[in-house]
C-alpha cells in the first residue's frame, strides 16, 4: 500500500494533530479542533525544494537507481508502512527546528507514545511529498542503523536481518533495487503472516482434533450410560408386560364375579319384590290392628287420667308420712349434729374387720374409668373422695422429690374441695406423720398409714367405714385398691381422670 494514507476526519477531536498542545505551547487562539495556519518560512530559511549537502550523504556508490521522479510509489505492507512512520517520529526532536517541515513542527512536540500514533497521517504524507526532508530524516535513520543501514545503501540486505527493518531503510535511503527490496520484504512479511495463519489454522485443528476425542470419549460414557438405562427400561418393560398379564387375569376373573353378582342381584331383586309386597300387606293389617290400639288407648287414657288423680293424692299422703315419720325418729333418737365423720374415726383408730361388708355395698359398685365420671360422682351429695397420693403424683409429676409431690397434690385437692364442698381424704405411705408439712387446706384430710399397715389396707378401712348409701369415690391406678373397694361399693376411678381434673383447675 502507498506510505500515505487518507487523513480520517472522524477522529475525535481531543486526538487531532491540530488539537494536541505540548506543555508549555500557547493555547490555539482558533476554535477547538482547527489546525492554525501554516506560518510562512522565513526568507533567510533554505527552501525544502532547493537540494543541499544533505543528499550527498545517503547516496551510495552505486548512485539512486535511475527512474523519473513521477514514477509511483510503491505498495507498502502494513508492517513496513508502520516502521518508516516510527523511524521518522523518533527522529523528528533530534533535527533542528528550521529542517522540521511546518506541518510536523507540533507533531515534533508530541509525546513519544503517542507522537507516531497520532502524526502518522501527516509525517506519512510529508515523506512522500518532500524529498529533501526524506533525505534529512534518512541521513538520521541510516547514522542509527550502523552496519544494517551501510548495507541497504550498498543495494544488500543481510539473510538474517529483519525483512521489515531492511524494506523501512529501503524505502527512505532508496539505493538501487530499493522496490526490489521491499517487494521482497512484502514477500517475507506476507510469508510470515502466511505461516502464522498456517499455524494457528494448525492449533484450531488440534484443539479441534482434542475437542473431538474429548467429545467421543464422553460419547462413548453417555453410549455405556444408554445402554444401561435401555437394560434397565427393558427389565422395567418386561416386569409391566407381567403385571398386565396379571392385570389381565384379575380382571376376567372380576368380571366374572361382577357376572355372577348380577345374576345374584337379579334373584335377590325378585325375593325383594315378593318381600316389598308382603310387607305392604302386613303394613296394612299393622295400620289397622294400631287403629284398633289407639281406640283402645283412647279409652285407657281416659281410665288411666282419673286413676293418676288418685295415684297422685296417695303419693303425697305417703311422702308427708315418711317426712313427719324421719322427724319423729330423729327426735326421738335425740340424735345431735355430729362434728365428726367416719373417716375421722378411722385415722385415729379402727379395728380392722376384713371379713365385714356393709349390706348393700354391692348395689352401689360400678365398674368404669371415664375421667368425666368423676364431675359426676363429686356432684353427688355428700359425696367423699379418697385418693391414693403416691400413686397419683408418681404417675402425673414423679420428676418432683416427695415432699414437692405431697404438696402439689394437697394443694390440688384443696382447690376441689373448695369447689365441690365434698369431703377429700388424701392416704400416703409412711410409719409416721411426715414432719414439716404445710397446713391442710379446708376439707382435705391428710392421713399417713401406720407402723405395719400400707396406704391400700388404710384406703380399704376408710371405704369399710362409709355407711351403706354414701357415694365414696376412691382415686387409684392400682388394681388391688380398685378391686378391693368395689366390692365395698365405692366407685373407683383411675389416676388420669383426677391427673387430668387437676390440670383443668
Amino acid at each position: 500500500m502507498p506510505l500515505t494514507e487518507p487523513h480520517d476526519d472522524n477522529l475525535p477531536q481531543e486526538e487531532s494533530v491540530a488539537a494536541v498542545r505540548h506543555p508549555g505551547e500557547d493555547a490555539p487562539t482558533a476554535g477547538a479542533g482547527t489546525v492554525p495556519e501554516q506560518e510562512p518560512e522565513p526568507e533567510s530559511e533554505p527552501r525544502l525544494s532547493e537540494p543541499g549537502p544533505e543528499p550527498e550523504l545517503v547516496r551510495s556508490e552505486s548512485g539512486p537507481e535511475p527512474g523519473p521522479e513521477s514514477e509511483p510509489e510503491p505498495t507498502l505492507p502494513e508492517p513496513v508502512r508502520q516502521r518508516i512512520v516510527a523511524l521518522t517520529a523518533a527522529v523528528l526532536p533530534v533535527l533542528p527546528g528550521d529542517e522540521v517541515p511546518v506541518p510536523l513542527r507540533r507533531v515534533a512536540k508530541f509525546a513519544p507514545n503517542r507522537r507516531a500514533r497520532l502524526g502518522a497521517p501527516m509525517i506519512a504524507a510529508q515523506l512522500t511529498a518532500d524529498p529533501l526532508f526524506r533525505q534529512r530524516i534518512t541521513a538520521r535513520v541510516l547514522a542509527d542503523s550502523g552496519d544494517l543501514g551501510a548495507a541497504v545503501v550498498a543495494g544488500t540486505a543481510p539473510a538474517a536481518a529483519d525483512p521489515v527493518e531492511v524494506a523501512a531503510l529501503a524505502y527512505l535511503a532508496r539505493p538501487r533495487g530499493w522496490r526490489e527490496l521491499i517487494d521482497a520484504s512484502g514477500a517475507a512479511v506476507r510469508a510470515e503472516a502466511d505461516k502464522a495463519v498456517v499455524d494457528e489454522l494448525v492449533r484450531e485443528a488440534e484443539q479441534r482434533a482434542t475437542r473431538a476425542e474429548h467429545d467421543r470419549a464422553v460419547a462413548r460414557v453417555e453410549a455405556d450410560k444408554l445402554r444401561d438405562e435401555l437394560a434397565r427400561v427393558r427389565d422395567e418393560l418386561g416386569q409391566l408386560r407381567e403385571e398386565n398379564r396379571q392385570l389381565a387375569r384379575t380382571l376376567r376373573e372380576a368380571q366374572a364375579r361382577e357376572r355372577r353378582a348380577a345374576e345374584l342381584l337379579a334373584t335377590e331383586r325378585g325375593r325383594a319384590t315378593r318381600a316389598a309386597t308382603e310387607a305392604d300387606a302386613e303394613l296394612r293389617r299393622a295400620r289397622a290392628r294400631l287403629a284398633e290400639a289407639e281406640a283402645a288407648a283412647g279409652v285407657a287414657r281416659a281410665s288411666a287420667k282419673e286413676a293418676r288423680s288418685v295415684d297422685d293424692a296417695k303419693l303425697w299422703l305417703l311422702l308427708e308420712t315418711i317426712g313427719q315419720a324421719a322427724v319423729g325418729l330423729r327426735r326421738e333418737l335425740a340424735l345431735d349434729p355430729v362434728d365428726r365423720l367416719p373417716a375421722d374415726f378411722v385415722a385415729d383408730a379402727f379395728a380392722d374387720q376384713p371379713n365385714a361388708t356393709p349390706a348393700g355395698a354391692a348395689t352401689r359398685a360400678r365398674d368404669t374409668d371415664d375421667p368425666a365420671r368423676l364431675d359426676q360422682l363429686l356432684a353427688l351429695p355428700k359425696a367423699h373422695l379418697v385418693v391414693d397420693g403416691y400413686n397419683v403424683t408418681k404417675r402425673g409429676f414423679g420428676e418432683m422429690s416427695l415432699e414437692q409431690q405431697r404438696k402439689r397434690l394437697i394443694t390440688g385437692l384443696g382447690g376441689i374441695a373448695a369447689q365441690t364442698g365434698d369431703e377429700v381424704t388424701v392416704v400416703f405411705d409412711g410409719a409416721e406423720r411426715m414432719h414439716g408439712l404445710p397446713p391442710s387446706p379446708r376439707g382435705v384430710r391428710v392421713l399417713f398409714s401406720r407402723k405395719g399397715e400400707t396406704a391400700d389396707e388404710l384406703i380399704r378401712r376408710l371405704v369399710r367405714a362409709e355407711p351403706p348409701g354414701r357415694p365414696v369415690v376412691v382415686v387409684s391406678s392400682d388394681r388391688e385398691v380398685a378391686d378391693g373397694v368395689r366390692r365395698h361399693g365405692a366407685y373407683p376411678l383411675g389416676a388420669d381422670s383426677l391427673l387430668r381434673r387437676l390440670a383443668r383447675s
